[in-house]
């Protein structure tokens, strides 16, 4: 009967209240990490499998029009909640599985954090300066070379879309897969 019993704890009972906090504001913060890096993986996979393939059929002053319009809008709060937010949280969360009790969360959302870091380091470094290249070419429609202009943009950007594309997805598989591990039992 005991031994039935002693199974049907779940690890979690055996703490004391602080511990079973602590455990459940780790798998908040984890569930909270893994959501903002989905959604911005999600973000970067929607522009590389739709977005620019659709605007590789366009004109290039139609091209270069859409996205200095998209690139004025990106910069709002709902975006900024899930860049910065993946890149902050995904920090947070391996910050409070370091030591013994983490062990086994703490690679995958340490891995989840370079790789992060990675898409971040690219989008901040690379993609932005090219979308202000752009926007500093002036509107699409006074541009006396676009094609040139498209040249210099498009190529480098979806390259570098995708990279920032696959350390996203492989970010946000790290953080399922740290969500997971953190729910068994030890």
């Amino acid at each position: 009967m005991s031994q039935a019993l002693a199974s049907s704890v779940s690890p979690d009972d055996t703490l004391t209240p602080d511990a079973r906090r602590l455990s459940l504001a780790r798998v908040w913060l984890l569930g909270a990490a893994t959501l903002t890096t989905g959604l911005i993986a999600g973000f970067f996979y929607a522009y590389a499998c739709s977005v620019m393939l659709g605007l590789d059929r366009v004109d290039d002053r139609t091209f270069i029009a859409t996205m200095q319009a998209i690139n004025a809008t990106v910069r709002n709060t709902w975006f900024a909640l899930s860049f910065f937010g993946a890149l902050l949280l995904t920090a947070a969360a391996a910050l409070v599985h370091l030591g013994r009790s983490g062990r086994r969360v703490l690679p995958w959302a340490a891995a989840a954090f370079v790789l992060y870091a990675i898409a971040f380091g690219i989008t901040m470094g690379i993609s932005v300066p090219l979308n202000q290249e752009l926007a500093d070419a002036g509107a699409a429609a006074t541009l006396t070379d676009p094609a040139g202009v498209r040249a210099a943009y498009e190529d480098d950007w979806n390259n570098w879309n995708l990279n920032r594309t696959f350390a996203s997805i492989a970010a946000f598989g790290c953080l399922v897969r740290a969500l997971i591990v953190s729910r068994r039992p030890a």
